[in-house]
C-alpha cells in the first residue's frame, strides 16, 4: 500500500470518527457536510471527494458507530470467564451507560431508517449481531446448567425489546433514570434465565 493510499484511508476514518461526533451533537437528520468540515478544518469539498453525498457521508458514519460498538461488545464477551460472567459483560456493554453516545445515535437512526434503506441495514446488522452474542452467551449457559431458558428465541427477543424500549424512556423522554434501566433489565434477564437478580447486578 502506497503512503497516499494509507493517507487517504487515514482521512476517511477522521471524517467518520468527527461525523459521528457531529451527530451525536445535532442528530443524524441535521448534519450536514459544512459541519463535518468546519469540526476538521477542511474544505467541505474534500468530504464530498471521499463520500459523494451527504446521505452516503451519513449512513457510513452510522455504518462506522455501529461497527465499533459491535467490537467493543465481541470484546467484552470474550474476555468472560463464564456464561454469567459473558452476560453481566455483555448487558454492561449493549446497554447505555455513561455518555451513552452510541444509543443516542440509534435511536436517532430508528427515525430515519422508516424512508432510508441504508440505515435500514445498518440497524438491522446490529440488531442480529446482538441478539446472536445474546443467544450464544444463553446457549452456553443453559448446556452446562448455568441458566434455565425453555425458549431462546423468545428470551432474546422479550430481551431485546426491553432493552430498546427503556433506552427511549431513559435517552428521550427522561422518564427513568439509567440506573432504573439496569436494575429493570437486570430483574427480567434474571427471571428469563433462573437466576437470583443479585448474580447481574
Amino acid at each position: 500500500m502506497t503512503r497516499s493510499r494509507r493517507k487517504v484511508e487515514l482521512r476517511r476514518d477522521e471524517i467518520l470518527a468527527s461525523t459521528t461526533e457531529t451527530v451525536d451533537r445535532i442528530g443524524l437528520e441535521a448534519t450536514r457536510v459544512t459541519d463535518v468540515a468546519k469540526a476538521l478544518d477542511v474544505s467541505p469539498a474534500l468530504v464530498f471527494y471521499h463520500f459523494g453525498t451527504k446521505d452516503a457521508l451519513v449512513a457510513e458514519a452510522f455504518a462506522y458507530a455501529v461497527e465499533r460498538d459491535l467490537a467493543r461488545l465481541d470484546k467484552a464477551t470474550a474476555a468472560g470467564a463464564d456464561p454469567l460472567d459473558k452476560l453481566r459483560r455483555a448487558l454492561r456493554s449493549y446497554g447505555p451507560t455513561g455518555a451513552a453516545k452510541g444509543w443516542r445515535i440509534w435511536i436517532d437512526a430508528w427515525a430515519l431508517a422508516q424512508r432510508e434503506p441504508g440505515i435500514r441495514k445498518v440497524l438491522r446488522r446490529m440488531e442480529e449481531r446482538w441478539c446472536e452474542v445474546l443467544r450464544g452467551i444463553i446457549d452456553e449457559g443453559a448446556a452446562d446448567g448455568a441458566f434455565t431458558c425453555p425458549d431462546p428465541d423468545a428470551t432474546v427477543a422479550r430481551v431485546s425489546a426491553l432493552i430498546d424500549g427503556l433506552c427511549v424512556a431513559a435517552l428521550v423522554y427522561r422518564t427513568i433514570s439509567r440506573a432504573q434501566l439496569r436494575v429493570w433489565v437486570a430483574e427480567t434477564v434474571a427471571r428469563e434465565l433462573g437466576l437470583d437478580v443479585g448474580e447481574l447486578t
